[in-house]
């Protein structure tokens, strides 16, 4: 088994051990970002990892020979950018990888070889590629692509030299997404909006065209899917009302499904499984609970604990999270959840609107650090999924097209107005805090709503659509068509203004409340320049910042003396403003920390 865990110097990294064995041993040796994300190749005894270089996301492949602790990098082109694409059991030697090594700008497929290192281009893309699927012969068979005009396009080919066909091509407020193929080849297993107000997961005859559906509801779109990696059919599909529901489609795994929901609380979901499906390693989430992981014996129906992600938070009191659902202005639900400290009364509290990122993706119940800390301090929280979320069908998600800075930021002002007439939030103690579009939501509250807030926090947030849209990375190039259709062509004169007053930077001059802005300077989406020009907007206006630059992260923190260092500073900023408690630090910064700080204002 494999597991990331931190080394002695806190740096998370790959550990390994024989199952029933007393040999755990750490097999990496990241120097400062840690391991996020890792895995087996079908040999057995090779982990691979992926690591960019100070949050630039420009990720390499490396190989750990597990019989000599060698690592090796894989694709080794410098500003190459590499994404997984398959692996599989009858090619155990053998990855595909997606590079961008010909033309910064497309994801071609690689076939890499881990015995000898070697790497042979197998697919080039066309440009306007953004996924591959592979067969059960191990062939590039499958693509997902974005038309010009912002649409998603499914294609299939029979074999690596026949010429590619449009499979599934719908209009532009529908989805779809290749998934797999099955066994035989017979069949492409599709997310699917096409014909359907939600994204379904159905099974397309790749000769007839024929399709049959496997898996709907008719609120909710299908978000996880459970594909067994060698049978290669589907066994269950996840949907997410508030919890999460599993709908079950292969009766062979209907008991472990039924046994798994009684072997402890929280949500579950299967994270991976031997070659011969006897074992499964199952991890439990809850919103009250650091993730558990156990191990799964089918055929004795018996589970064992790991470990816990976070042991010492089992003596502490979490806070409940609850689904909610909020009346927007124009009659619009909007799904939200509220946590609210546990060792808290009745009564109104210092509120912190928690603004997912995305904007195109969701919140979900479950363990959220940042929550907990949040309730811990006294305050309740509430996330919002704003109109443009992921998850509710397309005409929930399509309401939020052109509409940044305007209805998805009117859903996130009705939020907070819920909040006060229910009694939960002080009216005048609310923030807003967010990363990403959460950022840019944070930025857009101080701006067009000053009166609502008493303060905000933008984690790497754009502050102008027209430096967002010029500023993505190469490999973005295939996606730029949709952010255009979805946000706002600034090419198009129409579009021009609309864009224009949705951006925070045009309007700095109304912000009136203290801002807490923290950027990482190798941010390849949101980049150095959105954080810094709304900062000197600021200053010129008179108006109150502190600015956070750590200059190696990108998109987020990965660094753990950067994490806490931020989230040090948050909470004191937070607890100055809305008067909640805060834990102070030893000196003027975390330890390790790279923060360069400057204060404008009081």
């Amino acid at each position: 088994m494999a597991w990331l865990a931190p080394d002695g110097n806190k740096v998370r990294q790959v550990w390994v051990c024989t199952r029933g064995a007393n040999d755990d041993r750490c097999v990496t040796a990241d120097r400062s970002r840690g391991i996020s994300f890792y895995g087996w190749a079908w040999d057995s005894k090779t982990i691979i990892y992926i690591q960019d270089s100070d949050g630039d996301e420009n990720y390499h492949l490396f190989a750990v020979d597990l019989e000599t602790t060698n690592v090796r990098d894989l694709t080794a082109w410098q500003g190459v950018r590499c994404e997984f694409v398959a692996s599989h059991q009858k090619h155990p030697d053998e990855l595909l990888v997606a590079l961008n090594v010909r033309d910064r700008r497309c994801m071609d497929v690689w076939r890499l070889n881990l015995i000898t290192g070697e790497a042979t281009l197998d697919t080039e893309n066309p440009g306007d590629v953004l996924g591959w699927i592979a067969d059960d012969d191990f062939v590039v068979r499958g693509a997902t692509a974005i038309t010009s005009q912002g649409a998603y396009e499914v294609r299939v080919r029979e074999s690596a030299t026949a010429p590619w066909r449009a499979f599934a091509s719908p209009g532009l407020s529908d989805d779809v997404w290749a998934l797999g193929f099955s066994k035989e080849g017979i069949e492409l297993f599709l997310k699917s909006s096409i014909d359907s107000e939600t994204v379904r997961v159905v099974a397309k005859n790749l000769s007839t065209s024929a399709e049959r559906e496997i898996a709907r509801d008719a609120e909710l779109d299908a978000e996880g899917v459970m594909l067994h990696p060698i049978r290669r059919t589907i066994e269950a599909v996840a949907f997410e009302p508030g919890r999460r529901n599993w709908k079950v489609v292969d009766p062979a795994v209907a008991s472990d499904f039924d046994a798994l929901a009684r072997v402890s609380d929280g949500d579950f979901s299967i994270l991976s499984r031997d070659a011969n499906d006897k074992i499964w390693i199952v991890v439990f989430e809850g919103d009250r609970l650091p993730h558990k992981y156990f191990l799964w014996d089918r055929d004795a129906r018996q589970a064992s604990l790991l470990f816990s992600s976070q042991p010492k938070l089992g003596d502490y009191r979490l806070s409940a999270t609850r689904p909610v659902r909020i009346r927007a202005r124009d009659g619009m639900t909007i799904p939200a959840y509220l946590t609210t400290p546990a060792d808290t009364g009745a009564g109104r509290l210092p509120m912190v609107l928690f603004v997912h990122g995305g904007p195109w993706a969701r919140d979900y119940w479950g363990f959220n650090s940042w929550v907990q800390l949040l309730a811990n301090r006294g305050y309740a929280v509430l996330q919002p999924n704003y109109r443009g979320s992921t998850g509710y069908g397309k005409k929930y998600l399509h309401a939020g097209d052109l509409q940044w800075g305007r209805a998805m930021q009117d859903d996130l002002t009705d939020a907070v107005k819920w909040a006060i007439a229910e009694g939960i939030a002080a009216a005048d103690r609310v923030a807003i805090f967010g990363g990403s579009y959460g950022g840019y939501a944070a930025l857009a509250g101080a701006t067009f709503t000053p009166d609502l807030y008493r303060c905000a926090v933008d984690l790497v947030g754009p502050s102008s659509l027209f430096t967002l849209l010029a500023s993505f990375p190469p490999y973005w190039t295939p996606i730029i068509s949709l952010f255009k259709t979805r946000m706002g062509d600034p090419d198009k004169p129409g579009d021009r203004e609309m864009l224009r007053s949705a951006s925070p930077l045009f309007a700095a001059d109304r912000i009136r409340i203290p801002l807490l802005i923290a950027q990482g300077a190798n941010d390849p989406r949101v980049t150095q320049i959105e954080s810094e020009q709304i900062v000197a907007a600021i200053e010129k206006n008179g108006g109150t910042v502190e600015y956070l630059l750590y200059p190696d992260e990108g998109h987020g923190f990965v660094r753990p003396a950067n994490n806490m260092d931020f989230m040090a500073r948050a909470e004191k900023f937070l607890a100055q403003h809305l008067g909640g408690r805060y834990e102070p630090m030893e000196g003027e910064s975390i330890a390790g920390s790279t923060a360069i700080i400057k204060v404008i204002g009081n």
